[in-house]
């Protein structure tokens, strides 16, 4: 079952982050009593973010969803919550309603934007929609990665190619540190999201087929997009360590521009040099 589908992600994010926190670091005393599960009771939650132990086991328990702001400030600051965390609990926290979303077409790339991408030669490049589903790339991304226009259209997520294309998952060299990655990336964009068709049904496929990802789903660890720098073992060319540059794009909010660059005059550099040189043109989009 998908966090959308319980219809209580704030319940669930709120217990899993309450587990986590050891009653010492944020100040509680030990008052002698055998904790039965790890983590700060729903009262200690309660002292420490200035509300009823009854509030805390009705947002828990799904039966309220109505939080004001400084109530969830208050709850994120007693959960020492990051900022991606944070901005979590204010999206599964919205009351606002949500009308259904609907499978409609891909969404599309501006032709402006897909002219940037065919004029960054010496940078692998892509678009990537929310859940890091691919819309478009140009050759060096092709290069780097995997030839996307060889695989259908509901296959080109990079999410889905790390937990089930083998070819794809040997690229990086630390795998688990990646996947589990973009498990919490995910995670932010099914709770910003929760009736996103696609997402959910990405998040069903991916928990049925694979074991970490369950593992790490059932986490509840959350991120944002960001500055990374990654490995990757690359069969043409051995190791690649990139910086992954991340950019919004203004006129499509949940589009992001994701370039791949090297430190100049690096190892790195002149191997992705020599791939983006002498790999094949890949299929046309």
């Amino acid at each position: 079952m998908t966090a959308a589908s319980t219809g209580n992600e704030l319940g669930v994010f709120l217990r899993a982050r309450r587990a986590v926190l050891d009653p010492q670091e944020v100040g509680m005393p030990d008052d002698g009593r055998l904790r039965r599960v790890p983590g700060l009771r729903r009262e200690e939650l309660a002292l420490l973010a200035h509300v009823s132990v009854d509030y805390i086991v009705r947002l828990e328990q799904g039966r309220t969803r109505r939080v004001s702001r400084p109530v969830l400030n208050a709850l994120a600051d007693a959960l020492q919550l990051a900022v991606d965390e944070r901005d979590y609990l204010f999206a599964v926290a919205d009351v606002a309603p949500t009308a259904r979303a609907r499978q409609g077409a891909r969404p599309s790339v501006a032709p402006h934007l897909r002219q940037l991408l065919d004029t960054m030669h010496d940078v692998p490049a892509m678009v990537l929609h929310r859940g890091m589903d691919v819309l478009a790339w140009n050759r060096g991304a092709a290069a780097l990665l995997t030839d996307f226009g060889g695989l259908p259209p509901s296959q080109r997520n990079l999410i889905r190619l790390t937990f089930l294309d083998d070819d794809f998952r040997a690229l990086y060299a630390d795998w688990p540190r990646t996947a589990s990655e973009c498990v919490a990336v995910l995670r932010m964009e099914a709770g910003r999201h929760p009736d996103d068709p696609a997402l959910n049904a990405l998040v069903g496929e991916l928990s049925v087929r694979d074991a970490d990802f369950r593992t790490w789903w059932a986490a509840h660890q959350v991120r944002g997009p960001r500055q990374l720098t990654k490995t990757y073992l690359h069969p043409m060319v051995g190791p690649l360590t990139l910086d992954v540059q991340q950019f919004t794009v203004d006129t499509h909010p949940d589009q992001l521009l994701v370039a791949y660059t090297t430190t100049p005059g690096s190892p790195s550099d002149e191997g992705l040099r020599f791939l983006l040189q002498w790999s094949p043109a890949p299929a046309n989009q």
